[in-house]
């Protein structure tokens, strides 16, 4: 596999959860370069070693509300 992808999404507290497609990864941090830490050790438990993904991309996502 060459690249998994994570959708990131911004909890009601403030809290950033990556959730994988595909896999059934998911982990949480309170910042971006926590978000990476975390995702790189959920990555490297949930695949052997021979299997990682050369690529882990992280999609940001959010919902915009506006009145109408």
């Amino acid at each position: 596999m060459s690249e998994i992808i994570f959708v990131v999404e911004q909890d009601a507290d403030g809290h950033l959860e990556a959730r994988a497609l595909g896999h059934s990864i998911f982990t949480q941090a309170d910042s971006r370069d926590a978000l990476h830490t975390a995702v790189r050790d959920a990555v490297r438990c949930h695949f052997d070693a021979d299997k990682l993904p050369k690529l882990i991309r992280l999609h940001f996502a959010h919902d915009e509300v506006i009145a109408a």
